[in-house]
C-alpha cells in the first residue's frame, strides 16, 4: 500500500521512519528518524514524535501533541533513551511524553488503552500501565510509576519517584508527594488517604466480601497506634486478612514502598 493516501503532504516523515499500514498523519505534523508506528494509529496535525520512540497499533494522538522529546534532565547528553507507547491510547491536545534516562531503564512507557487528556506531562523514565486516566494538566515528574487502572483527576502534581497503585483514584489538584497503595482513594495538597476505591473494585468484578474486608482492613489500619508498616509486618493483626488478595497486594505494595505511603486523613 501507498503511504501517500495516508499522510498529508505538508507533514514530514524523515528518512528511516517506519510508518505500518494504515496510519493517518496530519497537517505539518514531523516524524523523526528513529520513529516506529505501528498499523492504524492516528496522529493529527502539528504533532512532533522524535527520538527512539515506538508507538503500537490504532492509537490516537492529537494535535500539538510532542512525544518522543530531550527529557528535562540537566544529565541527559543525548543517549539514545526510548519512549515505548503500547496500543488502543487515546492521546490529547498538547501532550507532552519524554524519553527515558540513564538513571533508570532508559525508557519511559505508556501502556495500553489508556486516556492522557489534554496539556498532561509525562516526564523522563515515567512508567504507565494499562488502562490508565490521566485527567487534563497532570504533571507526572520523573521517575513516576502508574500501575494499570489508575485515575488521576485534572491539575495533580506528582512528585518524582512516587508510585500510584492499582486501581488507586486520585482526586483533583492533589500535591502528590507519597505513595498511594492499591485500590485506595487519596486527595489534598499534601495527599491524604481517605479510603478504598469500593466504585473501582466493583468495575474489576471484585467480590463484596472481599471488598468489605477490604474496608475494613483500611479502618482498622487507619485507628491503629501503628504506623502502616508496623500495622502490615504484624502477623497477629494481619491473620483475620490472610486470604483477601486486595489486603495482600495493599500490604505488599506499603512493605515495598521506598518514600512512604501518604498519611490518613483524620478530617473525613
Amino acid at each position: 500500500m501507498s503511504h501517500s493516501e495516508w499522510i498529508h503532504p505538508s507533514a514530514i516523515i524523515e528518512d528511516g521512519a517506519e510508518i505500518a499500514e494504515g496510519v493517518r498523519v496530519g497537517a505539518f505534523s514531523i516524524i523523526g528518524p528513529n520513529v516506529k508506528i505501528g498499523a492504524e494509529t492516528e496522529i493529527g496535525s502539528h504533532v512532533v514524535i522524535n527520538g527512539h520512540t515506538s508507538i503500537g497499533q490504532r492509537n490516537k494522538i492529537f494535535q500539538f501533541c510532542s512525544i518522543g522529546e530531550r527529557p528535562q534532565d540537566l544529565t541527559y547528553d543525548d543517549q539514545p533513551t526510548q519512549v515505548v507507547i503500547g496500543d488502543d491510547n487515546v492521546i490529547r491536545e498538547y501532550v507532552s511524553i519524554h524519553r527515558g534516562t540513564l538513571k533508570q531503564d532508559k525508557i519511559t512507557k505508556v501502556g495500553s488503552s489508556c486516556l492522557i487528556m489534554a496539556h498532561a506531562h509525562l516526564g523522563h523514565d515515567v512508567v504507565v500501565g494499562d488502562h490508565c486516566v490521566i485527567v487534563n494538566s497532570v504533571n507526572l515528574a520523573g521517575h513516576v510509576t502508574v500501575e494499570d487502572r489508575v485515575i488521576i483527576s485534572g491539575a495533580t502534581n506528582i512528585s518524582q519517584f512516587i508510585r500510584l497503585g492499582r486501581g488507586s483514584y486520585i482526586g483533583g489538584a492533589s500535591g502528590v508527594d507519597r505513595d498511594i497503595p492499591p485500590f485506595c482513594t487519596a486527595y489534598g495538597n499534601r495527599i491524604k488517604l481517605k479510603g478504598v476505591n469500593i466504585v473501582g473494585l466493583r468495575r474489576q468484578s471484585f467480590e463484596k466480601p472481599l471488598i468489605s474486608e477490604a474496608v475494613d482492613f483500611f479502618r482498622t489500619m487507619e485507628a491503629s497506634p501503628l504506623s502502616p508498616r508496623s500495622f502490615v509486618d504484624s502477623s497477629e493483626l494481619m491473620c483475620e486478612y490472610e486470604s483477601n488478595e486486595i489486603v495482600e497486594e495493599i500490604s505488599d505494595f506499603i512493605k515495598a514502598s521506598r518514600v512512604g505511603i501518604a498519611p490518613f486523613n483524620f478530617d473525613v
